[in-house]
């Protein structure tokens, strides 16, 4: 992985048995994927896509391994950002996985994002950190405000899709979606317009 400049590698959670995923299967599977990888290991909580949300105590036991750093939480549930936070201390990094609670996930520890949006809106999504950190509030939230209806559009309303033809319209390459996903309809690219 380093010859591709790669800092770190982003593990989704294992979800294909969802039944069998124990506290102690997913902590294995990490410590596995920690163990042998070449390059720090953060991870990835998504459970709007792999139906299992880490625990922060799953979470907290995780970031005891030297070559675990972080996790990128996409669940939204910001009390348990700032628990991993409390819990796993300062060395292990908790990143928002969604523009819409960017702000309260910096507000309980986190120390910034890994977010779509930012693809399409970097600027906006820098500068509510930076509002944070200058302890900018009202400018803070007010940007937080106003971006959540358009993260919302872009990744939950019409998906990745929505995200590449945003890229595409902004003159950025966005490209096509991955299979099985598909591109927008045209009357979809017209809304989102």
């Amino acid at each position: 992985m380093h010859r591709f400049n790669t800092n770190a590698a982003l593990v989704v959670t294992p979800s294909y048995y969802k039944g069998r995923m124990t506290k102690e299967a997913l902590i294995k599977y990490f410590h596995t994927v920690a163990d042998t990888a070449s390059i720090p290991v953060i991870i990835y909580n998504i459970p709007a896509c792999t139906g299992i949300d880490l625990s922060a105590e799953t979470v907290t036991a995780l970031a005891e391994h030297e070559n675990i750093i972080g996790i990128k939480d996409s669940g939204g549930n910001v009390v348990k950002m700032g628990e991993i936070r409390r819990l796993a201390g300062p060395d292990f990094q908790v990143l928002a996985g969604s523009a819409s609670f960017l702000l309260p996930a910096l507000s309980v520890g986190a120390v910034g994002g890994i977010l779509a949006l930012a693809n399409i809106a970097p600027v906006q999504c820098l500068a509510i950190r930076q509002h944070f950190l200058d302890n900018e509030w009202e400018q803070a939230r007010e940007l937080q405000v106003r971006m959540i209806p358009v993260n919302t559009a872009v990744t939950r309303g019409w998906g990745v899709p929505a995200l590449k033809a945003a890229m595409d319209m902004l003159g950025m390459y966005g490209g096509p979606p991955r299979a099985p996903l598909l591109p927008l309809s045209e009357e979809t690219r017209q809304e989102l317009r």
